[in-house]
């Protein structure tokens, strides 16, 4: 693998300054109170929240673990990718309901509709899930890049990335992650296009690809008795994930709330859904083009994770290469920062300030900033169970995901859509099937100390695509069957809070803030999903 010259330091160090100026900026204007350090003065407007939804969507997972995918015949988690329309659902959906409360959180949404119960519960929940998914998965993609491209042990590239990500979060706050975001998006975008041009172009182009590698490998839709990716677990597995990660997860959601309205929010996750549609041909098909090149015998390289940074750094000239180096790493820090964030916001507001209420606002944000530190080191502490789980970084991703998500699912799609569903409900939903989910996440790691005829691991070796749909249909049952031991919520308790007790002036509030070409964007999002999907199947190949 070659390594960076001067010319391509010369780039990275101009996009690092760029950066840095942008963050200084902010860091300059104060924070005055949580509502500024935490969610940007809610005024930000509909293009810089579509970036930050993008920017803070593409990280590690997609540098490093997309491609791998492309380059290790894992074609059927492209699904995953192609969630565009669930980013739709928060605009159109879930939104209006999030903004009219005003909220700062996921868990304090749940407070307004359910109880405070719930509100605990998804906090400590949501850190958990932060640590084991967002938090090491991006900093050990941080570490594997870094040491990649500068030639470093592993662990010093990790801790590197963390440092200097976490040097202007934890000063700026969501203002400076919003507008580093952007800067990042547009770099990030710029470098991986030109990496996929490049790549078609060394490989023969597309037809080339195709003929080298099999055209069955493109297909991305197995029958459902494939043991690793059986069609159907696997667009409803991926549906249920989608639906938490875009609408309910505080990552992403934390974006929107950032706008400066309800039109200026759809607008950006329209934008961001657009967004979206690119990793296919940022990240994946450059895994592919790897695989194709390593067949022709052009390119080396043992792991598929290494498929991109080694990609990289032998196709592209000096220059160029520094660019695409800077696009990894601003994939790397926007993921990071956002979750650095976000974390921040959900201890500080949803946990901290819920013990100590009398707390002032200034040390609210001092809080926040220290909340980030404890969550940094018990995610560098999990990064050795990671490789445990899967072969792959982003296979492990979707796996941990598919064990979390459905109990959160089930109580947000029945909080909005059904007014029956009350408090203990959403209680028993949350800790009764997160303690499943957990359960079956932890007979995995365990796996390979069980005996193979054993009970236990027979458990441990259920499909997780399957398993995470019975599961998600089982937190359903509990959430409507325990409601109906327990007196309907009230009329005041639901009021604004689902569709079925949204009023009138709400309703008009809404049609006021979108067009008729809101409307011709967001099919059009959901014409290039469906094209895709028939693309990456026999229908077509």
């Amino acid at each position: 693998m070659k390594g960076l010259d001067l010319l391509d330091w010369v780039v990275i160090s101009a996009y690092f300054v760029v950066l840095l100026g942008v963050a200084w900026w902010v860091i300059k204007q104060k924070q005055k109170n949580t509502e500024d350090y935490f969610l940007a003065g809610r005024n930000i407007g509909w293009f810089m929240v579509g970036a930050s939804i993008f920017a803070s969507n593409i990280g590690s997972e997609h540098v490093v673990g997309l491609a791998g995918n492309g380059a290790g015949d894992k074609m059927p988690l492209l699904i995953y990718e192609l969630h565009a329309w669930t980013v739709l659902m928060l605009g159109w959906v879930f939104l209006p309901f999030y903004a009219r409360s005003g909220v700062f959180t996921m868990p304090e949404f749940l407070e307004k509709r359910f109880d405070a119960r719930s509100r605990w519960v998804l906090s400590l929940v949501s850190l958990i899930a932060y640590i084991l998914t967002k938090v090491s998965v991006t900093i050990y993609a941080g570490g594997v890049v870094v040491s990649a491209l500068l030639g470093i042990p592993f662990w010093i590239g990790a801790v590197a990335t963390v440092a200097l990500t976490g040097l202007y979060t934890i000063l700026g706050g969501m203002r400076a992650v919003v507008y580093t975001e952007t800067i990042q998006a547009i770099v990030l975008v710029l470098g991986a296009g030109i990496l996929s041009f490049v790549g078609l172009e060394e490989v023969g182009g597309w037809g080339a690809l195709k003929e080298t590698i099999g055209v069955d490998y493109f297909n991305m839709w197995r029958p459902n008795s494939d043991p690793d990716y059986p069609w159907l677990p696997l667009f409803l597995t991926s549906t249920i994930v989608g639906i938490w990660y875009w609408c309910t997860d505080q990552v992403i959601v934390q974006r929107v709330l950032t706008a400066k309205s309800i039109k200026a929010g759809r607008r950006g996750s329209i934008f961001g859904a657009l967004l979206k549609l690119m990793p296919v041909f940022l990240f994946l098909i450059p895994g592919v083009v790897a695989l194709g090149l390593k067949m022709q015998g052009k390119l080396d390289w043992n792991s598929p994770d290494e498929a991109f940074p080694v990609l990289m750094s032998n196709l592209l000239p000096s220059g160029f290469r520094g660019l695409v180096a800077a696009g990894l790493l601003a994939a790397l820090m926007s993921s990071l920062a956002s979750v650095f964030n976000s974390c921040s916001t959900l201890f500080t507001l949803d946990i901290y300030k819920k013990l100590k209420p009398e707390k002032p606002e200034e040390e609210l944000v001092q809080t926040g900033r220290t909340a980030t530190f404890f969550v940094v080191g018990l995610g560098l502490l999990w990064i050795p169970v990671i490789t445990r789980l899967s072969d792959g970084l982003y296979e492990y991703l979707q796996n941990v995901q598919a064990y979390i998500s459905p109990p959160i699912t089930a109580v947000f799609l029945l909080g909005i859509f059904y007014k029956r569903i009350n408090s203990n409900g959403a209680i028993a939903t949350l800790v009764g099937g997160l303690i499943i989910g957990f359960s079956k996440l932890s007979l995995e790691i365990l796996k390979s100390s069980f005996t193979k005829d054993s009970f236990l691991y027979a458990l441990a070796d259920i499909n997780w695509l399957i398993f995470a749909a019975y599961y998600f249909a089982l937190c359903v049952a509990i959430a409507v069957i325990v409601s109906m031991f327990y007196p309907a919520p009230s009329a005041q308790q639901l009021a604004g809070l689902t569709f079925s007790t949204v009023t009138a002036d709400q309703k008009e509030e809404n049609k006021s803030s979108y067009n008729f070409w809101d409307l011709i964007a967001s099919v059009v999002v959901v014409i290039i999903v469906v094209y895709i999907m028939i693309s990456f199947s026999t229908l077509s190949l």
